[in-house]
């Protein structure tokens, strides 16, 4: 998604509400903080954070939960994904004062929400629990099918490349991103700090698809699909290993560096 909307938004502050810095008042309720396991398909949605005039996974589920428990919330995630991007694990919290269990809550949400949005869980988790700030980590996902075919089940989740690829190549070339370094190579945007820790970096080959994994402690927008794109320029022989160190070293995107399509994209944990 252009614009502002980072797959994960480390830099920008996050607006802080009343409700966040001061204790309730005598008399009143207090609040609850409600954790949400969010499962979703990105295809049809603008991206998870919410803008005016478009459909999107954080306005959806922000509207049906005023809708049952009659107030405003802040739903806050884990990480912002962006248009076209899935999630198998995404979370989110907000404060609410509404005594609903969680059972109940997930019984109305899920019976609003669009099919293609589901709650997973809902749990009551202390105040001072942050779906992003409280994250040690987050875990993606990025699936490429190479089979001659591909299956009308899988073109909404998977890029697919029915050519030839350096397999070998773009698994050794993935392990190189696993360090902590600078990765303002493959990011889309500028960030004052563009450091990040990257725990796994690892190409499976099953066969007909390939899947990339990655975790790190942040990241910084169009980060994984832009290292993904690095390595389709590896796996088609237009760049190596020593190229990705020159992209370190340089700073600055180039043509070794294009960004892959969002569909092939999935959020699969955050990692407390």
């Amino acid at each position: 998604m252009e614009g502002i909307n980072l797959e994960i938004m480390d830099e920008i502050p996050e607006q802080v509400t009343a409700e966040e810095t001061e204790p309730p008042a005598l008399g009143l309720i207090p609040l609850e903080n409600i954790k949400l396991l969010i499962s979703y398909d990105g295809t049809d949605y603008h991206g998870w954070q919410k803008q005016p005039g478009l459909r999107t996974i954080q306005g959806t589920i922000e509207e049906v939960v005023m809708r049952i428990i009659g107030e405003r919330i802040n739903l806050q995630a884990a990480g912002r994904t962006d248009a076209g991007v899935h999630a198998l694990g995404q979370v989110a919290n907000f404060r609410t004062s509404c005594r609903l269990d969680e059972e109940q809550l997930l019984r109305a949400i899920n019976a609003l929400l669009p099919s293609e949005i589901r709650i997973l869980s809902v749990e009551k988790v202390p105040l001072d629990f942050h779906s992003r700030k409280s994250a040690r980590s987050k875990t993606y996902r990025y699936r490429i099918k190479v089979s001659p075919v591909l299956s009308p089940f899988d073109y909404r989740y998977v890029l697919h490349y029915p050519y030839f690829l350096e397999i070998e190549a773009m698994q050794k070339a993935a392990l190189l991103f696993a360090r902590e370094d600078d990765f303002s190579a493959f990011s889309s945007s500028f960030y004052r700090n563009p450091v990040r820790k990257v725990f796994l970096s690892v190409l499976e080959n099953t066969g007909d698809e390939l899947v990339y994994t990655i975790e790190a402690n942040g990241f910084l927008r169009h980060m994984v699909r832009t290292i993904v794109g690095t390595l389709m320029v590896v796996g088609r022989g237009r760049a190596k290993q020593e190229d990705i160190e020159k992209l370190f070293r340089g700073r600055e995107r180039t043509l070794l560096s294009p960004t892959a399509p969002a569909k092939g994209l999935c959020l699969t944990s955050v990692n407390y």
